[in-house]
């Protein structure tokens, strides 16, 4: 429930891991992913948080080993699970909901608190949450990191193969799945205009660019513009394809959301553009770090920035170097080390 990527993610991993799992997912009908997730769904109105009443039922008729509240979940849900004897584990990721995991009457209610971010942008758990652990002895305390698919796909199914990129320098532009965020509607075509920019030279030499996801007009009912000279374009890919491109890259230009923490845990030189109000602060703390570069949400901008960094090899290895040195872990495997434990206590 959620935070929909995130926990498809994880699912995926369990499904990678325990193949015979059952896996079920509470979502909104009205979320365009809704009917394309690969599980049993059980769809409601509106976000599952509005309806407690059938997410206890739900829970009560199937019976569940482990129940996920990702960054969503009320008090009620939460007892629910408890009572039908699942372990529970709450997803926080923004400060609203942390807060929310650490009242004392959830800690009673949760078995694992992952905290969705590395700590060098989430923050280091403070003296009350310290205090509050002591004296409860509960939930568990993980920071997921990244949410990065590290496993490669199948044996001569390299998008890299694919894209004829194999040995080949080139700049990743990865705007995100094209839903407008308030105050930032055209994000997708400021950052398609950028990617145009640099495949044809506007940056002081065209370089090979990848662009992924939908194109701004496309994701909203228009017709896309065509890719032109050293720029490819390609729909939304799987995280594994994703992961494989950004390990390649020689510069990662994306928004301010995972795929930037995605990039930096691939060891990459980035290029960080909000397109979100959360995301301002998520840049800072990663440009503080050393580990990214900040531009603001405006192509020729953008461009001129890229390609002042791509003409800087000591920057771009610095960028690379700390990105490597952070040594972000794989949340993926975070979780399932974390369900592991809690299935053996079912």
């Amino acid at each position: 429930m959620g935070e929909y990527a995130r926990s498809l993610a994880i699912a995926k991993g369990v499904e990678w891991r325990w193949p015979g799992a059952a896996i079920h997912f509470v979502l909104s009908r009205e979320a365009p992913y809704a009917v394309q997730t690969p599980y049993a769904t059980t769809l409601l109105d509106s976000s599952p948080t509005f309806h407690s009443s059938a997410v206890a039922d739900l829970i009560e008729r199937w019976s569940p080993d482990v129940v996920i509240f990702d960054n969503a979940g009320r008090t009620a849900q939460l007892r629910a699970a408890a009572r039908a004897g699942a372990r529970v584990v709450y997803i926080s990721a923004r400060r609203r909901q942390r807060r929310k995991a650490f009242r004392l009457r959830w800690m009673r209610l949760i078995d694992e608190h992952w905290i969705a971010y590395p700590k060098f942008i989430a923050g280091d758990l403070g003296f009350l949450e310290r205090l509050k652990l002591e004296v409860m002895r509960r939930p568990a305390i993980r920071y997921l990191d990244v949410i990065l698919d590290a496993r490669r796909g199948l044996a001569g199914d390299s998008i890299l193969q694919r894209l004829g990129l194999a040995g080949e320098d080139f700049v990743l532009v990865v705007p995100g799945g094209g839903t407008g965020h308030p105050g930032a509607r055209d994000a997708v075509d400021e950052f398609l205009a950028a990617a145009r920019a640099l495949a044809a030279g506007e940056a002081g030499r065209a370089v090979a660019t990848i662009f992924v996801g939908r194109a701004g007009s496309a994701a909203r009912g228009g017709p896309a513009a065509p890719a032109a000279g050293s720029l490819q374009m390609v729909g939304l890919l799987p995280q594994a394809a994703l992961a494989e491109l950004m390990r390649s890259a020689r510069l990662v230009i994306a928004n301010g959301g995972s795929t930037l923490l995605q990039s930096i845990a691939c060891g990459k030189p980035c290029i960080a553009v909000p397109i979100a109000a959360d995301q301002r602060a998520r840049i800072r703390h990663c440009v503080s770090a050393g580990v990214a570069v900040a531009a603001p949400l405006d192509s020729a901008a953008m461009t001129k920035i890229a390609g002042a960094l791509l003409a800087d090899e000591s920057q771009m290895e610095a960028l690379g170097g700390r990105a490597i040195a952070l040594g972000l872990g794989d949340g993926i495997e975070v979780a399932l080390h974390a369900l592991t434990s809690l299935i053996r206590r079912t």
